[in-house]
């Protein structure tokens, strides 16, 4: 039995990955399917946590927390993603799994993005609320959609940086024709290649506010980037806020 624990989950996964190496499948079943078999695996890393702690709350109390962080680890912080090296695999969300005003910092960068709006992404600023202690703060960084389009509808010159810093490495290098191409990576990045997470909204600083806002923090502010927290790749085309409880 794999880490989901339900054999109709699995028997479904084993069926995906048949399907996936049937020749005769088609490339947008494969998209979709394959996007699938990835949730599927998330779900049994949330699944075999929820075990453990089947209310939602861990008993810790970290009085610093990373979310969705990946490899990138940071010192000092306990980190939380649905994917190894994590030190808590959890789906976020379905809510930060912390008791209530128990922790003094969240610090997430280029996370946001990668979760549907408005279900999952209020869901997350509101808990990320109710987690913090009175005063708390979440640092949070993203793409910089406005850095994007205040570049448009400029010409697209091969050697543009954006393109250097962001896609020198993807395969989508050779599909990047225009100035509007990369509008659209920065909105809803969706390489056919699987170890990219796609894109599903973009923010600018207004959105960013507004989010936070939304959810109840008292303030809401540029955030000096901080390169002993922040992978320094990030301080070009990103934009970071502050939020305080």
């Amino acid at each position: 039995m794999s880490p989901s624990g339900t054999p109709s989950i699995d028997l479904l996964g084993e069926q995906i990955n048949a399907v996936l190496a049937d020749p005769a499948t088609t490339h947008g079943l494969a998209r979709s399917l394959r996007a699938a078999a990835k949730e599927i695996e998330l779900h049994g890393h949330h699944h075999a946590s929820r075990r453990a702690w089947p209310n939602g709350r861990i008993d810790d109390k970290p009085a610093k927390v990373q979310i969705g962080g990946g490899t990138h680890r940071v010192d000092g912080f306990f980190n939380i993603d649905l994917v190894p090296p994590a030190d808590l695999l959890w789906d976020v969300r379905e809510g930060i799994p912390l008791q209530d005003d128990s922790t003094n910092e969240i610090f997430s960068e280029h996370f946001l993005e990668h979760i549907d709006y408005p279900r999952s992404v209020k869901h997350y600023v509101r808990e990320a609320h109710r987690v913090l202690v009175p005063g708390g703060r979440i640092i949070t960084g993203v793409p910089d959609a406005a850095f994007a389009l205040n570049r448009y509808p400029s010409p697209l010159d091969a050697t543009d940086e954006m393109i250097e810093r962001w896609y020198a490495k993807r395969d989508c290098r050779g599909d990047i024709n225009t100035r509007l191409d990369l509008v659209n990576l920065v909105f809803r990045d969706q390489d056919d290649d699987p170890t990219y997470t796609p894109h599903l909204w973009a923010y600018d600083y207004e959105k960013l506010v507004q989010l936070f806002t939304e959810a109840g923090f008292t303030t809401v502010e540029p955030w000096t980037f901080d390169p002993a927290l922040a992978k320094p790749k990030r301080s070009w085309g990103s934009v970071y806020v502050v939020a305080a409880k």
